[in-house]
């Protein structure tokens, strides 16, 4: 499969929280976002979140919980046009040291398997260090760092350590509209 586009899901699509995103109700999305998947989708590019999701070993949302969020944030993109193909989670913390855990690129070898995905040809979204580095450790194309959620304290950090995103992007909107542009 060629043309996916990974997203991280908190600061990304959601606002994040220092509290974690806990239940739907605290599920906030960033003004953009749900036009932003359309536009990938709309586009030819297929969606896949790929997410920390310490709650779950932290005690905080049960798995049942967790997967209520996720799916009132899908059906929450339909009436637009969007759609999220799947949700690939670690529920651990980061003293598991667990192969999903991003930086680690886990997630994204579990979701190429899974749907043969041409890691050369996809891009990785998110807001941290460790999102960009979970695309560099994967072998995704590009990586792209919004300035929403962590952001700009993350772009300062990489700048420090000499990593830099292939594209730095205002948020989730913007960086699909580079992504639509850039990778046709």
């Amino acid at each position: 499969m060629k043309n996916v586009v990974f997203l991280d899901r908190d600061g990304v699509i959601n606002r994040n929280s220092p509290d974690y995103i806990k239940s739907w109700a605290e599920f906030k999305f960033i003004p953009g976002s749900i036009d932003a998947i359309k536009l990938l989708n709309l586009n030819g590019f297929v969606v896949i979140i790929i997410t920390n999701q310490s709650v779950i070993n932290r005690n905080m949302v049960s798995l049942d919980g967790l997967e209520y969020i996720h799916s009132m944030m899908k059906s929450a993109f339909k009436p637009g046009g969007g759609e999220i193909k799947d949700i690939f989670y670690c529920p651990h913390i980061p003293e598991d040291r667990c192969s999903c855990r991003k930086p680690e690129p886990g997630l994204i070898h579990r979701a190429q398997k899974t749907y043969h995905i041409d890691l050369a040809n996809s891009v990785m979204v998110g807001d941290s260090v460790k999102d960009i580095m979970c695309a560099r450790n994967a072998g995704c194309g590009h990586g792209i760092l919004v300035k929403t959620g962590n952001g700009v304290d993350a772009e300062k950090i990489l700048a420090q350590k000499k990593i830099f995103p292939d594209h730095v992007a205002e948020d989730l909107l913007d960086a699909a509209k580079w992504i639509v542009t850039n990778k046709k």
